[in-house]
C-alpha cells in the first residue's frame, strides 16, 4: 500500500468520484459509433463476444497497470514513470514513455477538437430546423459547406478546447471531479431518452438484426482484428489518463474491481449508442456507414424526418459533444500536470499552453480538411489519426506493459492491489506480462498492413 504523503497535482476524496472520472475518460468517440458499426458489420453476437473476450484480456490488465503507475508514483506522468524506473533499478530512458503518452495526446486531443467542434455545429443546427425535412443531398451538402467552412470550424473548436482548458485549470477536485458527477448522469439520462425515442419512431427489429444476429460468414479472421482493436482503443490507454487519474485515486480504492465496472459502463454506453442510432438509420432506409457519413450527414436527415426529430437530433449531438468533452479533460490533463511540475509553472498556464498547442494543431487540420487545399496541402487530419492511433498509442502501451509487467517487483505490484484477490492478482499479474504484449503487437502489425 502506497504510504505517501499525496500527491502534489490533487487527489479525490472517494471511489465513486474516481470512478466516475475514469468513466467519463473512456466513453469516447469510438464508443459513439464505432463499436455498433463493427458489431453488425463483423458477425453480430460473436463480435461482441469477441470484443468483450478481448477487452477482458487485454483493456483492463493495461488499464489496471497504468492506475498502478500512477498509484506508486502520486505526482505528474512522468514522475510517477521515473519513480517506477528508479524503485525497480531500471535505466532513466523509460522517462521517454511518458513525453511519448503527452504527445500521443496532444495528436488525439486535436482530432477530438474538430468532431467535437463540428457536433457543436449540429446540435445548434438541429435546434434551429436547418434539417427539417431535408433530403440525404440537402445533408450532404450541409457536411461539405462546413467541411469547406474553415472560419466556422475553428470557431466551434475553439469554444470546445476552451471549455476544456477552464475544467482542467479548475483543478482535480472542483474541475474534474465535479464535472464526471455531472456528465455521467447527464449521459445516462440521455440515452435513455434516445433509445426510447429511436426505439418507438425507428426500425427496432431491423436495427436488432444489424447489431445482435450471429452472422457467421462475416465472423472471420478481420472480424477477430477489428474486435482486438476496438478492446485495446475503447478505454483510451496510452495517452496517461490512467497514470494521471490512478495518482489522485483514493490509497484504499480496489482498483481492479473499478476498472471492470468501467469497462462494463462503457461497453453498455456503446450498445446503447447504437440502439439510438440505427432503428432511425433503419427506418429511413438508409445503409448504415462508418465515420463522418453515418455520423453527420445519416444522422441528421433521419432527425430531420421525424416527429420531433430537431430536438432529439440536437439531443443527440449535444451528448456527442458532452462525451467528447469528458475524453477531452481526461487527455489534456496528464499533459498539463507532466508541464506544471517540469517546468514548475501555475496550472491554469499550463493547461493554456498545452491547449494552444491543440489548438495550432486542430486548425491545422480545419485547414487542410477542405478538398479545395488537397493540392496544397496533406490532409493533416488523417496524419495525425495515423500517428496517433496507429504508432504512438500502440507503442506507449507496449512500453507500459514491459515496465509494469517485467521491471516493477511483483511486492511492489501487490501491494498496490492489495484489495484485489490473490486470484484476481495472479490473473492479471499473467495477462500483462504475456498476452497483452502480444496482442499489441497483433494491433500494430494490422495497423502498419493497411496503412
Amino acid at each position: 500500500m502506497n504510504t505517501g504523503v499525496g500527491n502534489p497535482l490533487g487527489e479525490w476524496r472517494s471511489r465513486m468520484t474516481f470512478v466516475l472520472s475514469l468513466a467519463s475518460a473512456t466513453v469516447g468517440m469510438g464508443s459513439v459509433w464505432r463499436f455498433s458499426y463493427l458489431s453488425g458489420e463483423y458477425g453480430g453476437g460473436p463480435f461482441v463476444v469477441a470484443y468483450v473476450c478481448f477487452l477482458l484480456l487485454l483493456g483492463v490488465p493495461l488499464l489496471i497497470a497504468e492506475l498502478v503507475l500512477g498509484r506508486q508514483g502520486m505526482g505528474s506522468i512522468v514522475d510517477s514513470v521515473s519513480r517506477a524506473a528508479e524503485r525497480s533499478r531500471s535505466s532513466r530512458a523509460w522517462v521517454l514513455l511518458p513525453w511519448l503518452a503527452c504527445i500521443a495526446g496532444v495528436l488525439l486531443l486535436s482530432l477530438y477538437a474538430v468532431v467535437a467542434g463540428w457536433s457543436l455545429v449540429y446540435a445548434t443546427a438541429m435546434y434551429d430546423g436547418s434539417f427539417s425535412a431535408a433530403s440525404m443531398f440537402n445533408a450532404g451538402q450541409y457536411f461539405e459547406a462546413l467541411v469547406n467552412d474553415s472560419d466556422r470550424m475553428v470557431l466551434a473548436q475553439t469554444a470546445f478546447l476552451l471549455c476544456t482548458v477552464v475544467v482542467v485549470t479548475a483543478g482535480v477536485r472542483r474541475g474534474i471531479g465535479l464535472l464526471s458527477w455531472l456528465l455521467v448522469p447527464t449521459l445516462l439520462a440521455g440515452l435513455v431518452l434516445l433509445v426510447q425515442y429511436s426505439l418507438a419512431n425507428g426500425n427496432a427489429s431491423a436495427a436488432g438484426k444489424f447489431l445482435f444476429s450471429i452472422q457467421w460468414l462475416d465472423f472471420n479472421r478481420e472480424a477477430l482484428l477489428m474486435a482486438l482493436g476496438q478492446a485495446f482503443l475503447t478505454l483510451g490507454i496510452g495517452v496517461g489518463t490512467g497514470i494521471s487519474y490512478g495518482s489522485y485515486a483514493p490509497v484504499r480504492v480496489p482498483i481492479g474491481r473499478s476498472v471492470l465496472a468501467v469497462a462494463l459502463f462503457d461497453t453498455l454506453v456503446a450498445i446503447a449508442m447504437g440502439l439510438a442510432i440505427f432503428p432511425l438509420v433503419f427506418a429511413s432506409h438508409l445503409l448504415p456507414s462508418m465515420g463522418p457519413g453515418l455520423m453527420f450527414v445519416s444522422m441528421p436527415y433521419a432527425f430531420g424526418n421525424m416527429v420531433n426529430g430537431e430536438a432529439f437530433g440536437a439531443l443527440f449531438f449535444s451528448l456527442v459533444a458532452l462525451v467528447a468533452l469528458g475524453s477531452a479533460i481526461a487527455i489534456l490533463e496528464p499533459v498539463t500536470g507532466a508541464i506544471k511540475q517540469r517546468f514548475g509553472l501555475r496550472r491554469g498556464t499550463s493547461a493554456l499552453v498545452v491547449g494552444a498547442a491543440v489548438w495550432a494543431l486542430a486548425y491545422g487540420s480545419a485547414v487542410t480538411l477542405a478538398p479545395s487545399s488537397h493540392g496544397a496541402a496533406p490532409d493533416l487530419l488523417r496524419w495525425i489519426d495515423r500517428l496517433a492511433g496507429g504508432v504512438l498509442l500502440p507503442l506507449v502501451a507496449l512500453g507500459t506493459a514491459l515496465l509494469v509487467g517485467w521491471r516493477l517487483g511483483r511486492p511492489l505490484l501487490r501491494a498496490q492491489l492489495y484489495r484485489e484477490s490473490p486470484l484476481f492478482f495472479s490473473l492479471w499479474y499473467f495477462l500483462l506480462r504475456y498476452i497483452a504484449p502480444l496482442g499489441i503487437a497483433l494491433v500494430m502489425a494490422a495497423a502498419l498492413l493497411t496503412t
